[in-house]
């Protein structure tokens, strides 16, 4: 009998695919980061507890492309600087993938709040622009000119703070309470260079990043890393607490409503 492609899997089959994701090389990407000074007061509002602000009201937007054979990647994301249990790290708000692929694995294993969007990267000699867009509206862009060689930094390992959860089937709040996830990343930069420059924030209803305005430039700009990321639940949290952020994560929080009629495709 041929093979039925939606049967299972013998453990054969699911032990090799799981040696081939542990065993990935590295994955160079270049990419254009932008750190600012935001207000104190907004930076606090967006982040849900058990996360606390740091010492200074820091955003990060983070644009690049990824170099994947024959699936050239873009990727981003726009966060703040977070802190949780005397660890500090970034707690993103949205993080656009050009692909479906990279969007899956994150939403699914880490609860990173991933969503299809543009994302482009381009240099020309010293000029550099970088931008993320969803539904037509480019809601973040860097722009500017590289003005020098910057010393490579150490491998260093910083830290993401995702919430993972899912909405309850009745509609009532969630299935189960949702888990804070740390998600440590081990960095290593081979290339880096400094952009002077601005950043541009449009105003967008599904992506309103321009609530974070930029008080105070801290730096641009653009290299090649790699990183590689480990994820471990750190603790369980109230689900009352989180359901009031549960929009962050959706450009409509009512589709978590939307149920197909049944029987439907």
């Amino acid at each position: 009998m041929a093979r039925i492609r939606y049967g299972a899997r013998d453990e054969a089959e699911i032990a090799a695919a799981r040696t081939a994701s542990s065993k990935l090389p590295d994955i160079w990407s270049t990419g254009v980061v932008a750190v600012w000074e935001s207000d104190p007061d907004v930076v606090a509002a967006v982040l849900p507890p058990p996360l606390k602000p740091t010492g200074r009201p820091l955003v990060r937007v983070n644009i690049s492309k990824v170099d994947l054979p024959g699936y050239p990647l873009g990727a981003g994301s726009v966060a703040v600087a977070a802190e949780h249990g005397g660890v500090e790290g970034w707690y993103p708000l949205v993080m656009p993938m050009t692909h479906e692929r990279a969007l899956i694995g994150g939403r699914e294993v880490f609860g990173e709040p991933k969503k299809l969007g543009e994302v482009e990267v381009e240099r020309d000699g010293l000029v550099v622009r970088a931008r993320l867009a969803r539904h037509g509206i480019a809601f973040v862009e860097v722009r500017g000119a590289v003005s020098g060689a910057l010393p490579l930094p150490e491998p260093t390992q910083k830290t993401d703070f995702y919430f993972k959860f899912l909405p309850a089937v009745d509609g009532s709040g969630f299935d189960a309470d949702p888990v804070l996830v740390h998600c440590v990343r081990n960095e290593k930069v081979r290339k880096l260079e400094a952009v002077t420059g601005d950043v541009v924030l449009r105003e967008s209803m599904y992506d309103p990043v321009a609530d974070l305005p930029v008080r105070s430039l801290v730096e641009i700009t653009i290299g090649e890393k790699t990183t590689d990321q480990q994820g471990r639940v750190v603790e369980r949290v109230s689900a009352q607490s989180l359901l009031p952020y549960i929009h962050q994560r959706y450009d409509d929080p009512a589709q978590i409503l939307d149920g197909p009629p049944e029987g439907s495709a």
